[in-house]
């Protein structure tokens, strides 16, 4: 099973809400998240062709983030899979027949303002913070409302979570429109010749005329 079939067998389970693919999650990207009105569930994805030596450092990003995680995976990840992960995270093996839930996702209660914080644009965070009476943030830079945001005690870290719901969700049409035409761009450019013959082609060049 690889990334694209592992993705079709899952898209139809995402009944509420909406979905976002590849979003940029502290040092890594998040396969898939599904977003609604209570909660944003992350599911990464490794098909058979994948290794997991990055499975621990993608959950360390997550878990700051994500109400739920879920690995879904190829059969033969298993093994060595449920090794490296903690009782609270999810997985669901694929095969040909579909998924299948081998344990069930629970409640992540590490969630951290500033992983949130990550995911919004600056602006965003100005709005938030001078929607609830915090003063002096519209003219300053990320890292100064990161730092506010960090120290804004009063402010319940589940009310940034709801925050950070609406304005993922608000900007979905507009991310998946832009992805549409990135993708349309790349299909309407010529096929690039294989790297190798183009570094054969440069050393060809180089070489001093006369020599063999």
């Amino acid at each position: 099973m690889n990334d694209p079939a592992i993705r079709a067998l899952l898209y139809p389970l995402l009944t509420e809400g909406v979905y976002i693919e590849e979003l940029p999650t502290g040092g890594t990207r998040a396969d898939l998240v599904h977003i609604t009105e209570q909660y944003m569930h992350c599911y990464e994805i490794k098909g058979s062709g994948d290794t997991l030596y990055r499975a621990v450092n993608q959950l360390d990003q997550y878990k700051l983030v994500y109400d739920f995680v879920t690995f879904v995976v190829a059969e033969k990840h298993v093994p060595k899979l449920m090794p490296l992960l903690p009782e609270w995270v999810g997985v669901m093996v694929a095969t040909p027949e579909g998924l299948t839930t081998h344990r069930a996702a629970g409640y992540n209660s590490a969630v951290e303002r500033t992983a949130l914080g990550g995911l919004l644009m600056v602006d965003e965070l100005r709005q938030f913070m001078l929607a609830r009476g915090l003063r002096g943030v519209s003219t300053m830079q990320r890292r100064e409302v990161m730092h506010i945001m960090r120290h804004a005690h009063n402010i319940p870290v589940s009310h940034w979570a709801r925050y950070t719901r609406e304005r993922l969700t608000a900007r979905l049409p507009v991310r998946t429109q832009k992805r549409a035409e990135r993708k349309a761009l790349r299909e309407s450019q010529p096929p690039r010749e294989p790297w190798r013959k183009t570094i054969k082609r440069i050393k060809r060049r180089k070489r001093p005329r006369g020599l063999p």
